[in-house]
């Protein structure tokens, strides 16, 4: 198993914002850390499932609307003869 890297990060809440989150946490039997951490997962794994729905739902409409057009019977040059 292969062990993912942590990066610390530092950022700037105010205070009475912090012992509100901090008291949350406490009820949730939780930390304002893990909190912060499940918040920014959430976020990164959204964005990521939010951009295969679109990519699958491009699939689908080209799907829908693509017909057979049948084999090509001319060629290129043909397309510029005047």
């Amino acid at each position: 198993m292969q062990r993912r890297e942590e990066m610390n990060i530092t950022l700037s809440v105010d205070d009475e914002i912090v012992k509100k989150v901090r008291k949350i946490a406490i009820d949730k039997n939780t930390t304002l850390t893990a909190m912060v951490r499940g918040y920014l997962t959430s976020v990164a794994n959204g964005d990521v499932a939010s951009r295969e729905e679109l990519i699958q739902k491009l699939k689908s409409t080209f799907h829908a609307y693509s017909r057979n057009m049948g084999s090509r019977t001319w060629k290129r040059e043909d397309l510029y003869d005047r």
